[in-house]
């Protein structure tokens, strides 16, 4: 569900196996209290460029479908924002972890 921004909500993280060899930036966004489900999640480039946006699963959850290469996740919510880097080398899932606080 979107409320509006134009970001897809997301459902579960993809597995290794669903990937169909390409490359997925995935993880899941938390708090103090544990996963912050609803927040905008941002991919970035390496040179900090805006390269998508998604709204986390209400688990905290997102993925994106990335080329290979270096990126950050940025995650957006009213109870604080966060941001962390991942080196995506090739086809499968890249797992990220976003703390925010």
């Amino acid at each position: 569900m979107s409320d509006g921004c134009g970001a897809p909500a997301q459902t579960a993280t993809a597995s290794d196996e669903d990937t169909g060899g390409q490359v997925v930036v995935a993880g899941t966004v938390t708090g103090e209290a544990g996963p912050v489900g609803g927040a905008y999640v941002r991919l970035l480039n390496a040179d900090g460029e805006f390269a998508g946006e998604v709204q986390a699963s209400q688990e905290g959850d997102f993925r994106f479908y990335a080329a290979p290469g270096d990126w950050t996740v940025r995650a957006l919510h009213r109870t604080g924002n966060g941001q962390a880097a991942v080196t995506a080398e090739g086809p499968g899932v890249h797992k990220v972890a976003v703390g925010i606080g």
